[in-house]
């Protein structure tokens, strides 16, 4: 009997239909679907590369940014709340399908609407967690509303990271973190995320598996948390995902040996498939931080990039186009390539638009 029933799963398995690849043009599209990126216009029109894009490719978002990473006098996508409603209104009267428009709105120091340009103020994680749960309602409210207001559909926030390491430059000092207790962290956050949802506004918790114990910068380079990460850092994550309130979760680019000792969290198959998929039963979806910070493309070519990326569980793939410049054209063939030589599954594709697909915005 033992002999048999391999058999005949081998047999059951000859038989099940495989899924047909889809022409290019389709194919093309699905992985289009898969990309969130950046451009450098604040007016568009029907010549604008990123307008191209979105009907070639059906894009599933683009990232704004106030300005320019190395400029910071220059403005980018954002100079006035008028330009800006401007700006969204014309991204989704080009776009195809429902378009993700993103932006890092957190508060605090970490805030692409600015009181300069014409915004309402908001203030930090850690302001906030030293105020009451109602006067955080408030402001969260507020942002919320100015979201809404201005064409903005997904914001990158809240951070999640425990404020474990004080000597953290990217979470602790730019106190971007509500602190280190995980309760804490998730009261705060639940009230940002409920009420950017009640605009009907997409939140991202990040930077999964926590970045908040880390002493380096992955915009700047290899990050390793091995010595200093505990799963106490997964608490926020797994209490948030218990309420069925996660739509999107942010991977980091952190290097943790404690969880993969070979790659870094952002192409990593054991955080983001075995660990938060089967794990934490997380059935959301999964982006990816920019993939163009020095952690990830310093030391991985594109195609290697995308392959690990998606093969690893992301859903999503972020190109800001602020620290480099990648063209969505070469995105797109080069995973169309790596598709097309089975070195990323149909499946994977077909799953990520599946994920992307039940999104609500």
């Amino acid at each position: 009997m033992r002999k048999i029933i391999p058999f005949l799963m081998v047999l059951l398995l000859a038989t099940l239909p495989l899924q047909a690849m889809p022409d290019d043009v389709v194919l093309k599209k699905m992985i289009g679907r898969m990309l969130v990126v950046g451009f450098d216009d604040a007016t568009i029109d029907a010549q604008s590369t990123i307008v191209k894009d979105l009907q070639n490719y059906e894009l599933g978002g683009v990232i704004l940014f106030d300005r320019f990473y190395n400029d910071r006098a220059r403005t980018k996508n954002i100079s006035s709340p008028a330009q800006l409603r401007e700006l969204t209104k014309q991204l989704k009267h080009y776009a195809t399908k429902p378009l993700l428009i993103s932006i890092d709105q957190e508060g605090g120091r970490v805030a692409r609407l600015k009181a300069r340009d014409g915004f309402e103020e908001i203030p930090s994680a850690f302001a906030l967690s030293k105020m009451s749960l109602e006067q955080t309602k408030e402001a969260y409210t507020h942002m919320a509303e100015m979201l809404k207001e201005h064409g903005i559909n997904c914001d990158f926030g809240p951070v999640v990271d425990l404020a474990l390491n004080p000597e953290n430059r990217v979470i602790f000092k730019l106190e971007r973190s509500y602190g280190k207790e995980s309760a804490i962290v998730v009261q705060y956050a639940t009230v940002f995320i409920n009420a950017l949802r009640e605009k009907g506004v997409i939140s991202v918790l990040k930077h999964f598996p926590g970045h908040g114990s880390s002493l380096g910068d992955s915009h700047e380079g290899f990050v390793d948390v091995t010595q200093t990460w505990s799963e106490k850092e997964l608490e926020p994550y797994q209490k948030l995902i218990n309420t069925n309130s996660v739509s999107m979760i942010m991977s980091a680019h952190v290097y943790n040996a404690k969880l993969d000792d070979t790659y870094p969290a952002t192409l990593s198959y054991a955080i983001n498939t075995q660990l938060l998929r089967e794990k934490m039963h997380y059935t959301g979806v999964l982006i990816s931080d920019d993939l163009q910070m020095e952690a990830i493309a310093k030391y991985y070519t594109l195609k290697d990039t995308v392959t690990l990326a998606i093969n690893s569980g992301i859903d999503m793939l972020l190109f800001g186009n602020q620290l480099s410049k990648t063209k969505t054209d070469e995105i797109v063939e080069t995973i169309l390539a790596q598709v097309k030589n089975g070195a990323i599954p149909l499946e994977r594709i077909t799953k990520a638009n599946e994920r992307i697909a039940s999104l609500k915005f």
